[in-house]
């Protein structure tokens, strides 16, 4: 992992600052065990929770969460697990107790799973502290956040790891093998997206037992999700949720070793799923819910720019009637590969004008990491994922090794949500992208593959 983020030598300035953003703190190297908190421990947490405990070489020391009923739950699985009781807190309901886990000594990271609007100042807490930081993915609200979080790990030094499962992808790290390998020749387009139906993920009747549609309540009168996400599509219009899709994009194109991304803008459709669903699907047109106005446009799009004159389509849709599905593209000088068909179109090696399947290619092009690990990762979240992007926090700490997915990445791919908000509003106006890395990206190294250890 270290040969993908070590600058070349050309530029003692330039490679001096890199050393100071990306390298760990002083730590104890070859750790074989780590002491880990989990800030939030809703439906989220509980995923990354069960991939903890899962583990022989992690101690889930430090639990908090400000719901007694989560933090419950939390407590339970540790027992099932038959591992030690971790340490408490914000059972009282006070917002800041998480800085009460942060000083807790002996601590070698943290994961943080709370609402989106809690990521920065609590990742720039763990910093400061020292604490490691493994967040879920949105890295901050505000432009401002993102550089607010960038400066903090700068000047700290401490790792910080955006968790984005998708780039561990069985299928999408194979396509990452055969862009290696060239078989595509010289990429020139990439299409991803956030292309799931939320609406029943948005709504419900409050119980914390029917999460998932069992109402059409969200704020303070919902529970999980529906009491903070669903606020972020009554107040904004953007790419809300962008890293899912352009994780996996950004690591094909090489951005930030290499490449980056120059210019962005988006496009909203009219909001209408939402108070579709509410009145029709629902049954609920009297409600109070029906008459909210919506902001969020039902399908985003937006487009992103590259210096090395690739350019990729984001796409943000859930709140309309869909299968889940993130729409992957890969395209070529010499063919292209699509997840939505599971197909692939190879020039002088498939038939003129015909799809493929896509198996025999994964198969053949396998990533190492799914090789070894697929028999650890069976039963885990999302497929699978979710083993492989803590197994790569974790991996990294106790070697205290550079993240893969590191903070120029997490700001990046996370600063497209508010770009994308301020395109949309000043009239779908093209932007410079903010190049995070201040002229780093030139001559970080390209990533061949993410290590066969993690």
């Amino acid at each position: 992992m270290q040969r993908r983020h070590f600058l070349s030598s050309s530029s003692a300035a330039l490679g001096a600052a890199s050393l100071s953003t990306l390298m760990p703190t002083a730590r104890a190297a070859g750790r074989e065990r780590l002491r880990l908190g989990l800030i939030g421990t809703g439906m989220r947490g509980q995923v990354l929770l069960t991939e903890l405990l899962r583990r022989d070489d992690v101690e889930v020391v430090a639990l908090c969460d400000i719901e007694p009923i989560m933090l419950g739950r939390a407590l339970a699985m540790v027992e099932r697990f038959k591992k030690a009781k971790p340490q408490t807190y914000g059972e009282s309901g006070d917002k800041l107790a998480y800085r009460k886990l942060l000083e807790q000594k002996g601590l070698d990271g943290v994961i943080i799973a709370t609402p989106w609007e809690l990521h920065a100042s609590m990742a720039i807490d763990a910093m400061n502290a020292k604490v490691p930081v493994g967040c879920e993915v949105v890295a901050g609200i505000t432009l401002q956040d993102h550089w607010d979080v960038l400066r903090t790990q700068q000047r700290t030094g401490t790792p910080y790891m955006l968790l984005e499962n998708v780039c561990y992808r069985r299928d999408v790290m194979a396509v990452l093998q055969m862009v290696r390998a060239g078989l595509f020749g010289e990429l020139v387009h990439l299409q991803g997206g956030y292309q799931h139906d939320l609406r029943a993920v948005k709504f419900n009747n409050g119980d914390p037992n029917k999460p998932y549609g069992s109402g059409v309540e969200f704020g303070a009168k919902g529970w999980s999700e529906a009491r903070w996400r669903t606020e972020h599509s009554v107040q904004r219009n953007g790419e809300l949720y962008p890293s899912h899709g352009i994780g996996p994009c950004a690591m094909y194109a090489n951005i930030h070793r290499g490449n980056r991304f120059t210019h962005i803008n988006a496009f909203a459709s009219k909001a209408r799923g939402l108070n579709d669903y509410i009145s029709k699907k629902m049954g609920a047109k009297d409600h109070p819910s029906a008459k909210v106005k919506f902001k969020l446009g039902d399908v985003v799009t937006t487009t992103l720019a590259c210096e090395n004159g690739e350019t990729i389509i984001l796409q943000h849709d859930t709140s309309l009637p869909r299968p889940y599905s993130l729409g992957f593209r890969v395209q070529g000088t010499d063919g292209l590969w699509m997840d939505l068909n599971h197909s692939i179109h190879i020039e002088g090696i498939s038939k003129p004008h015909q799809w493929e399947d896509f198996k025999a290619y994964q198969d053949k092009f396998d990533h190492p990491l799914w090789k070894k690990y697929a028999a650890k990762a069976e039963g885990a979240g999302h497929g699978g994922m979710d083993f492989f992007v803590v197994h790569a926090f974790v991996e990294a700490l106790k070697a205290n090794a550079p993240m893969p997915i590191d903070i120029y990445d997490a700001v990046a791919w996370s600063a497209i949500t508010p770009l994308s908000e301020q395109s949309i509003a000043e009239g779908f106006k093209t932007l410079a992208f903010p190049d995070f890395t201040e002229g780093l990206w030139k001559t970080r190294k390209p990533i061949f593959a993410f290590d066969d250890k993690y």
